[in-house]
């Protein structure tokens, strides 16, 4: 009688084990099915039904740039992304572990590019993310890129002599997600989309309005000609506006929102240390 009673209890034994690795294949197949549904709705410019991929409280933490959290915030990160021109993002899960019946992580690799103002932006990096199962739906809970770029390091002294004329300067449309046509940029000194010291003019005409944006990184402004009114904050708020003119100087640090107001054509000169990324809105 106690042999029989082992035996049916090692068939209880292998029969759970055998129904929780069914289970745990079931959702790593889901979480995959969701990872790559996230791609497809990427491609699509479905901004919504990425958002309804994440929790409500979820949080992203974008290299260079303050966490993004909750349902709001993704929205209107993804929503920037999303239409950035020529945009293409794949990644590839490398392992996906069902931590528990209602946590698991992924992690793998990805690559991105689009074209920014001074051409193919392009990256490549591993990623992790975390997923939370809530009313039988597994959910985006933390999602963390981390970019293959080099760091950012203190600038270089430059080792070449360079001297450009006013009158020869080539000049191009500038073109970032959220700007109106009409702005132009040129590039006098370095490269702005890779680490290191660069210099660079924007022209815009008269009555062009820069939108509030900001950037990861120290950005020092020097007006060369025109006049507008400038504003700091997270909002627009002409009101708190200040007046601009040619030989103004403005030193923005990283994270800080701002926005112009061109009132003439205007030429404005920046420096900085790249890559230079603008972001829409205020940071989150």
């Amino acid at each position: 009688m106690q042999h029989t009673t082992k035996i049916f209890a090692l068939i209880a034994a292998t029969t759970i084990i055998a129904h929780n690795g069914s289970a745990q294949s079931r959702d790593e197949a889901a979480v995959r099915a969701a990872s790559d549904a996230w791609q497809r709705y990427i491609a699509a410019q479905q901004t919504d039904s990425i958002v309804a991929l994440h929790l409500p409280n979820a949080v992203v933490m974008m290299a260079n740039s303050p966490p993004i959290m909750g349902s709001n915030a993704i929205r209107a990160g993804w929503g920037d992304i999303v239409k950035l021109p020529n945009l293409s993002m794949h990644w590839t899960p490398q392992h996906i572990e069902i931590v528990s019946p209602t946590a698991a992580q992924e992690f793998g690799t990805y690559t991105d590019s689009y074209t920014g103002p001074n051409g193919i932006e392009a990256d490549t990096g591993t990623y992790v993310t975390l997923w939370k199962k809530v009313n039988g739906k597994w959910r985006v809970a933390l999602d963390a890129p981390v970019s293959s770029r080099a760091a950012p390091s203190m600038p270089a002294e430059a080792t070449e002599f360079v001297a450009k004329s006013g009158s020869s300067l080539a000049w191009s449309d500038f073109n970032s997600p959220g700007f109106a046509s009409g702005a132009k940029i040129t590039v006098l000194e370095g490269n702005p989309s890779s680490p290191g010291r660069f210099v660079l003019r924007l022209s815009f005409p008269d009555g062009y309005q820069v939108p509030l944006h900001w950037h990861p990184t120290t950005e020092t402004v020097t007006v060369l000609s025109g006049a507008g009114d400038f504003g700091m904050g997270n909002a627009v708020d002409p009101g708190a506006a200040h007046a601009f003119a040619a030989g103004d100087f403005v030193s923005i640090p990283p994270g800080h929102a701002h926005w112009l107001s061109i009132h003439a054509p205007t030429v404005v000169q920046v420096m900085g240390n790249g890559p230079f990324q603008v972001n829409l809105g205020a940071p989150k």
